[in-house]
């Protein structure tokens, strides 16, 4: 899992665009959808320099780039649309948390979508960032995913409001289908959390308090990811009252709510699922207390019923002469025979009163 830090001690100029995620090798591809209620047009491999001359301010233009690799081409689209380098610069840097800025007459989203790792206990990690103004939606991506795939469709096939909407709504969309991933990565945590529990009832096994603690760490990653977004969700409603910008539509407002409050819903869950993980911790360790006390108490018992038996063979152990029982010749017999009585009593009282 790749865990969101600040790299200390980087000396980067601040004219300086470089990305710095993980998918280096990949190449930058660009996609265009320019679409109105009545028709659409859309565009494969979508090369920047045709940008000005594509763009159509009457319709909704959604340009969706894949990888981050090409700095040059994010400038050009900055350019296009006046973005400061700094915006550029939080594109690139895959190591900022989510936020949200509000700029004269354009609105910069950046966000983390995570999924759980294939084959592993892991989650991935990829920074989403979204550019818009006057029509024009800019999403960036550092990989191809199907995050939006549905939502093509519904474009390409008029399904739902989307086309009769404008550019904001086509967000409010795209943050949708990231905070799904956020639903996907809880409950994949969540059924492995499951099984670890029930391992827990039956095995000692010391393996599952550290799975236990990697899920906690894991739940608590998810947590420092959906806090900021939330955070950031909630200030758009201070642009609400904003009668300069007007990036977002004031009827548009209620679904950035519903974002809103679905992020608090993630957050309570991930809070009833570490309660969860607590429980299961605590009954590891009970379980362990219990079945150490379970030895200890067989042990005990054992210990118990050799104490007599210890001391009748201390005794007739001393070699002293005059020990009249040391020359009867039956003497050996009886002994043992009363020590095992002995045994046998103690056994029986002792189960008697449920010690074991």
């Amino acid at each position: 899992m790749r865990k969101i830090k600040y790299k200390k001690g980087r000396k980067v100029q601040p004219s300086v665009l470089e990305y710095t995620g993980v998918y280096k090798d990949l190449h930058t591809q660009m996609q265009l959808f320019v679409y109105s209620e009545e028709d659409l047009i859309e565009y494969h491999d979508f090369n920047v320099s045709n940008l000005s001359k594509t763009l159509d301010l009457t319709k909704v233009n959604w340009l969706n780039i894949h990888g981050l690799n090409d700095a040059e081409l994010i400038k050009s689209v900055g350019a296009y649309l006046e973005v400061d380098n700094f915006i550029l610069g939080d594109i690139l840097n895959t190591t900022r948390r989510t936020k949200l800025d509000e700029l004269h007459d354009l609105l910069f989203f950046n966000v983390k979508s995570l999924l759980p790792a294939e084959n592993s206990d892991n989650i991935s990690v990829e920074q989403i960032s979204f550019l818009i103004k006057e029509g024009v939606l800019v999403s960036f991506q550092e990989k191809r995913s199907d995050f939006f795939t549905h939502i093509r469709e519904r474009i390409r096939t008029h399904s739902g409001i989307v086309r009769s909407k404008k550019a904001d709504y086509l967000l409010f969309l795209l943050l949708d289908a990231i905070m799904e991933n956020f639903y996907i990565t809880i409950e994949a945590e969540e059924n492995k959390v499951e099984l670890l529990i029930n391992l827990s009832k039956t095995s000692t096994d010391p393996l599952i308090l550290v799975q236990i603690e990697k899920h906690r760490d894991n739940f608590n990653f998810l947590k420092r990811s959906i806090i900021p977004l939330r955070d950031s969700l909630y200030s758009i409603k201070s642009i609400k009252d904003d009668d300069v910008f007007n990036a977002i539509a004031h009827e548009n407002f209620s679904f950035f709510s519903r974002l809103h409050q679905k992020s608090l819903e993630l957050l309570d869950q991930i809070d009833d699922d570490m309660v969860t993980l607590d429980s299961a911790s605590n009954f590891f360790f009970s379980s362990q207390n219990h079945k150490m006390n379970e030895v200890m108490k067989t042990l005990t018992v054992i210990s118990a019923i050799f104490i007599p038996l210890t001391f009748i063979v201390g005794v007739y152990g001393m070699n002293f002469e005059n020990m009249p029982e040391l020359k009867y010749t039956y003497g050996y017999y009886i002994v043992i025979g009363a020590m095992f009585t002995i045994a046998l009593g103690m056994v029986y009282y002792f189960k008697k009163r449920n010690w074991f």
